[in-house]
């Protein structure tokens, strides 16, 4: 096999066919990879072929994956023969510090090693695990697990002048934010909380298992906390929606009563917290550990003997990354700026058929009331 992957870089022709003979008494089996990348200049995990106008995650993937004689070239130009699926579809400039991928690849000895060495430093493949052959990352998931790492200046009332490295955030408004933050819990119609879904799509419900904001700490000089939210699924800018509407009531642009009047269905305007501070940090298969984990043939799907892995991938490539985007474009501070002009009551104000002005204004708004949702 090593022969043969070394073989591969030849450029005779004869060594070429020497080395997919090689290949092919290589058989290929259903894995899954446990992976880290830090989505700055990113636009996306998800790769869109034919297009290398926007770099994706996937895109240095499956170079990498091509490169280390895991899966034959032609593979990676169409995924689908290498079974692959990711478990989350993270949007442009989303990190991960626990994605998961499924796909089909001949085993080497050294795997992992071969992979990384064809990877930008940034990105990591951190555990490797067989899994059933019909297994599909995607489906087979039960939960996610995000983090949303956050100045803390982002919840100081808009009455106070703050200065952004002196803020410190006190009890007191923490404790507000994770009262708010556990209105999330349960099942409620997220409709308004992404774009192109109707108040009455099923697919707008969403089950939130826990949401709450932990202490916060200080960074080069900055305050931050983070975020943790679970749940089954989450629509595209769902989770920054969420945050960014708890941002916008603690702030004082909105009253409380907009979230219990987001889940219904009339339009309401929700501000989308940045990107930036997104972390993928764990997906969770506790149905198929149950079945498979303990078959005597797969291991279960859980990853304690990486986390220290995890942990200091995270320490080198994510938080920096985000403290000092944050420092330096400021994305937070620039956001927060954008929050008055948001419309926390027009929907309210359209209940009224008597006030004729508000109506006609809101139908210059077009069907899409979320205009915040156009990238």
């Amino acid at each position: 096999e090593e022969n043969g992957h070394q073989n591969k870089r030849l450029k005779s022709n004869t060594d070429e066919e020497d080395a997919e003979d090689q290949n092919k008494k290589s058989p290929k089996r259903k894995i899954v990879l446990l992976m880290a990348y830090s989505g700055k200049g990113y636009h996306g995990m998800q790769r869109n072929v034919g297009s290398s106008q926007f770099k994706t995650i996937e895109d240095d993937l499956v170079s990498a994956l091509v490169q280390s004689g895991c899966i034959p070239e032609n593979h990676g130009a169409d995924m689908k023969k290498m079974s692959f699926q990711r478990c989350a579809r993270t949007d442009k400039g989303v990190s991960a510090a626990g994605q998961i991928v499924s796909l089909k690849v001949r085993l080497r000895d050294d795997i992992l090693e071969k992979i990384n060495s064809h990877l930008p430093s940034h990105i990591r493949i951190l555990g490797l695990k067989r899994v059933t052959g019909g297994f599909n990352s995607k489906n087979k998931c039960d939960a996610r697990t995000y983090s949303y790492m956050l100045p803390t200046f982002a919840f100081a009332h808009k009455d106070h002048d703050v200065q952004e490295e002196l803020y410190r955030l006190d009890t007191e408004t923490l404790e507000r934010v994770n009262k708010l933050l556990a209105c999330y819990k349960g099942t409620h119609n997220f409709h308004n909380f992404t774009s192109q879904k109707g108040p009455r799509d099923p697919s707008a419900k969403r089950y939130i298992m826990e949401m709450y904001c932990g202490e916060p700490f200080v960074r080069a000089n900055m305050e931050f906390a983070v975020i943790k939210v679970k749940g089954q699924s989450f629509m595209m800018h769902q989770i920054r929606k969420m945050i960014g509407l708890v941002i916008a009531i603690v702030k004082g642009y909105a009253a409380e009563s907009i979230m219990e009047r987001s889940w219904g269905e009339e339009k309401v305007d929700i501000p989308k917290a940045p990107g930036l501070g997104l972390v993928l940090e764990k997906v969770h298969f506790e149905k198929y550990n149950r079945r498979f984990g303990n078959d005597g043939l797969h291991e279960p799907l859980e990853w304690t003997e990486e986390e220290e892995k995890i942990a200091v991938f995270k320490e080198q490539y994510i938080y920096p990354t985000i403290i000092n985007t944050e420092r330096e474009e400021k994305s937070m501070a620039n956001w927060l700026n954008t929050l008055p002009i948001h419309d926390f009551n027009s929907s309210a104000v359209e209940m009224q058929t008597n006030n004729k002005n508000s109506k006609k204004s809101s139908d210059l708004e077009g069907s899409d009331g979320c205009g915040d949702d156009s990238d």
